[in-house]
């Protein structure tokens, strides 16, 4: 989960730098197909509690990034109540 984080800022920010001028560009430079380049990038709506409990290795148990990579709200309450309720039940 982590390294996917990761990488979902790095390509953000090449994206926001006009490093390249399109999501299509962009996979192709990483050689990814551009629809899982854009769930990745998803993970940077993510909260930032929910954030930083993964990259210290404090997210949810059962949290996994198949989960992540799902569509989830945007609203960050309603991310962490639904990530609670799926964790809960998993």
């Amino acid at each position: 989960m982590i390294k996917a984080l990761v990488r979902a800022h790095r390509w953000r920010g090449m994206l926001e730098s006009s490093l390249f001028t399109s999501v299509r560009d962009l996979a192709k430079a990483e050689k990814i197909n551009e629809s899982d380049l854009c769930r990745v990038l998803r993970l940077t709506l993510l909260s930032p509690t929910l954030t930083e409990a993964i990259l210290n290795g404090q997210q949810p148990i059962g949290l996994d990034l198949a989960t992540l990579l799902k569509s989830l709200p945007v609203e960050w309450d309603r991310q962490e109540a639904l990530l609670k309720q799926i964790t809960a039940s998993g």
